[in-house]
């Protein structure tokens, strides 16, 4: 067990050297990414529009479904959430 700990400690250690740009990617970045991906970077505005929206996407989609796990306001005695939670 100590092994497996040792190793993946050790792997960790690396992982915010691997998720940084080199230095050919950072030099064609734009500005407000530079250092942060690997590759040309978006090309267009029409590009920076699709990551915009896929965040936005995808913070709804967290906040949506973290506050339907913490309180799903379901008072129905026949449903599932409730079924589930007296069994255990």
């Amino acid at each position: 067990m100590k092994k497996i700990l040792a190793c993946l400690m050790f792997c960790l250690s690396f992982l915010p050297y691997l998720a940084l740009a080199c230095d050919v990617c950072e030099s064609k970045q734009p500005k407000v990414l530079r250092g942060i991906t690997h590759g040309s970077g978006p090309e267009s505005d029409f590009d920076y529009a699709i990551i915009v929206f896929a965040i936005v996407v995808v913070t709804v989609t967290l906040y949506l479904s973290v506050k339907y796990l913490v309180k799903p306001n379901e008072d129905k005695i026949g449903h599932i959430k409730n079924i589930t939670v007296e069994q255990y």
